[in-house]
């Protein structure tokens, strides 16, 4: 199991829970645009319907992720853990969006002071994030199995 991982189902929920914020807000303009053959890459802010906004607002907000957060600990207890994934998306979402293209709105519905961070489709931030997860992994690997005998 990976990064305390529990279980396939541990995981799934917090997979989930972690993608969710970018699924729903872009989710259905994604599927439109591949099956009205749209062109991919970055489209004008012009062209996006306003609802995407207003559901990339509610879903990249820390405050509703943590209130969401909340209420799964009260009810579930730890096993509303994996709901954390969501607000590490958005904080991980924060210093990787400019405000030129979807500043994360971290505090809505409050105003928010917008990070100009380094957008994800520059390469050297695209492939150092790959690259540090995967240290990360291989250490992580590294640590469980050195010490286990192979047979």
């Amino acid at each position: 199991m990976a990064f305390g991982r529990q279980n396939k189902r541990v995981f799934l929920i917090a997979f989930l829970f972690g993608v969710m914020p970018d699924v729903l807000a872009f989710g259905w303009e994604f599927f439109r645009r591949i099956f009205l053959g749209s062109e991919f890459g970055k489209p004008m802010v012009e062209t996006i319907d306003s609802y995407i906004f207003g559901l990339y607002n509610i879903t990249h907000s820390l405050i509703i992720a943590l209130v969401a957060l909340l209420i799964g600990l009260i009810l579930f207890k730890a096993k509303a853990i994996p709901v954390a994934s969501w607000a590490l998306h958005i904080l991980v979402d924060i210093p990787t969006h400019s405000t030129q293209f979807f500043p994360t709105p971290y505090l809505w519905p409050f105003a928010t002071p917008y990070v100009n961070g380094i957008p994800w489709n520059i390469p050297w931030i695209f492939f150092s994030n790959w690259a540090l997860l995967l240290v990360l992994y291989a250490l992580w690997y590294y640590k469980r199995y050195a010490n286990k005998k192979i047979m």
